[in-house]
């Protein structure tokens, strides 16, 4: 009988915490302070003190996180943002984009920030992809040189570390996505900030909660983008899990590398011929990303083609990602193993 590895396996984690998940749920329940309650402000303080800052601020997706981040430092229309080619689309979302290369570790290339900085540029979001992260030191000596804000895109990056410090605690804001996927997932959509600067803090609160400062005064325009109180309970839940589920992955990951040193390296087939055959094997998989962001028809106006970013190119059609969650099986594992091994081995 074929083993089936599916790519996410997210049924798997709720059903293991299903006791826990409950408990927390019916106490919001009972409680009746399903905006902005207790579980809320208990989070920020547990996921501050993860990310080594001051201050984290729950919002209602990674995405809304960036949007009122750059808000809040002031950074709006005509305002440039450099960025790397290689990410997912929410990393553009909400500014003026410009797009530099990637190094071969898939984050941005710092001796590409400069040349790519103009009179209108104002912030840099270094994306720490795969939860790998981009080289913040070389990154905040050119911010600080250059008078520029740095707003980490940590999406993937949650409980991530550069030169002993926690990611999210460099730039002046960090931008966490807490959606099902992350490796802190909720049960549907749910982000966070952290911030070094009180009043930063203070002034995203309000940006979250359509800019009201209290019930009757509202400082500034803005939006609905709280962080759910059930969704706050249920990551409070999850948070005490993050270390074991953090263990679990990096041992599912040396277990791939490993086993799989020598055999994949930089192939010549597409991924998608590789994921072609694992399908055919029952091992689920994906790629990231097959578009790069300069090349996708919302950056038509952007004026970028095919072969302005190389590196992040070539790497559209070399990267598949496969299954790994802490809760896939050793044998799950190993089927994935075999297949990738005798993929190649049959190509010589």
């Amino acid at each position: 009988m074929r083993l089936s590895v599916p790519f996410v396996a997210l049924d798997v984690q709720q059903r293991l915490l299903k006791p826990e998940l409950m408990a927390a749920v019916e106490a919001v329940l009972d409680g009746g302070q399903f905006i902005l309650g207790q579980e809320v402000a208990d989070f920020e303080k547990s996921f501050a003190a993860l990310a080594g800052c001051p201050a984290a601020v729950g919002i209602a997706s990674g995405t809304c996180a960036l949007v009122l981040s750059l808000r809040a430092l002031g950074i709006g229309q005509g305002d440039e943002v450099i960025t790397p080619a290689n990410s997912f689309v929410a990393s553009a979302a909400g500014v003026a984009p410009v797009f530099v290369d990637v190094r071969e570790d898939l984050n941005i290339d710092p001796a590409l920030i400069e040349p790519a900085i103009t009179p209108r540029t104002r912030a840099i979001i270094p994306v720490h992809l795969t939860g790998r992260p981009a080289a913040m030191d070389r990154i905040g000596e050119i911010a600080t040189r250059r008078g520029l804000a740095v707003v980490e895109d940590a999406a993937q990056a949650v409980g991530a570390r550069f030169a002993g410090r926690p990611i999210g605690s460099f730039g002046e804001i960090g931008c966490f996505s807490l959606h099902p996927l992350k490796n802190l997932g909720a049960c549907g959509d749910a982000g966070v900030v952290t911030v070094r600067d009180e009043s930063l803090a203070r002034a995203l609160r309000n940006a979250r909660n359509h800019g009201l400062r209290d019930r009757d005064t509202c400082e500034a325009w803005s939006y609905n983008c709280r962080l759910d109180t059930l969704q706050a309970a249920i990551l409070n839940v999850k948070l005490r899990h993050l270390e074991r589920w953090t263990i679990a992955k990096r041992r599912i990951a040396a277990r791939y590398r490993d086993a799989l040193a020598g055999v994949v390296g930089v192939p010549d087939e597409r991924p998608d011929d590789l994921q072609r055959y694992l399908a055919q094997r029952g091992v689920d998989s994906r790629i990231h990303y097959p578009l790069p962001l300069h090349l996708q028809e919302a950056a038509r106006p952007l004026g970028y083609r095919k072969g302005d970013f190389p590196v992040t190119e070539r790497l559209a059609t070399e990267i598949l990602s496969l299954p790994i969650y802490p809760e896939l099986a050793d044998a799950q594992a190993e089927a994935v193993i075999a297949g990738v091994t005798s993929f190649y081995a049959g190509r010589g």
